[in-house]
């Protein structure tokens, strides 16, 4: 059950044409394990049950010309509709967010997922071909968002990395809270090295500091180390946590 008895579990719509790829990695690990204990729910609505033909099609041609197809706004709205309906038991999905991937969308981050995590749940909608009518994400207020700068053949893969960062944020699914709180991104910051045994590895060692057994040395010399990570690989993130501090 639920790691807060008076809270629902938070719950995952997905709309796609393939249904089947659900829930793949997310039923494994420990979004699988918080499956299994009710901390979430996962829902799949196959697209093509809502076509209005015999030959359940989805898609057409696009107006103005122009290669491959784009999927109908109707058959999308009926799908939509009927997610957010939900059970008689179930209030409020009609103000779930409706998120379609999308590269034109905002790029997914860790404040999104805490924002998503605070609600009851989402409705995600999984494109294919060259992407959907626009009178549908104009019609239905819906916001794309984007996995990165490149292109997928569909949604599907977008959709279980928003899950899945978003469930391990979920109270008990993730042992120690302090592992949630010392990640990248949770403080602007890329995450600082990790090491383990052994002592010596190929005659690479652990940082002298990690084993002095100084607790303020450590969160010192791992919070230099993360600054310096940030600076180096990621001067956008850098640029925005200097302005932070600034401010």
């Amino acid at each position: 059950m639920s790691g807060d008895p008076d809270r629902r579990p938070w719950t995952a719509q997905v709309l796609t044409l393939f249904p089947e790829m659900f829930p793949g990695p997310l039923g494994m690990s420990l979004a699988g394990k918080a499956l299994e204990k009710d901390i979430w729910g996962l829902e799949t609505l196959d697209i093509r049950g809502f076509a209005r033909d015999k030959h359940r099609i989805v898609d057409d041609t696009p107006s103005g010309g122009g290669a491959g197809m784009v999927m109908r706004a109707d058959v999308l709205a009926a799908a939509i509709d009927t997610a957010r309906q939900g059970r008689p038991d179930q209030v409020g999905r009609e103000a779930w967010p409706l998120i379609y991937f999308s590269p034109r969308g905002r790029v997914m981050d860790q404040a999104l997922m805490r924002t998503l995590m605070a609600g009851e749940g989402v409705t995600l909608i999984c494109g294919r071909f060259e992407g959907v009518d626009e009178r549908l994400l104009e019609g239905r207020a819906v916001v794309e968002v984007s996995l990165g700068d490149f292109v997928l053949s569909g949604g599907e893969i977008a959709a279980m990395a928003l899950i899945d960062a978003v469930v391990r944020l979920l109270p008990g699914v993730v042992g120690a809270a302090e592992t949630l709180s010392e990640e990248s991104f949770e403080e602007g910051l890329l995450e600082y090295p990790h090491y383990t045994r052994p002592q010596i590895w190929e005659g690479r060692e652990i940082p002298e500091v990690l084993t002095s057994g100084n607790h303020g040395k450590i969160r010192a010399w791992r919070r230099e180390q993360a600054e310096r990570l940030t600076r180096e690989r990621r001067p956008d993130l850098w640029a925005r946590y200097r302005a932070g501090k600034s401010d």
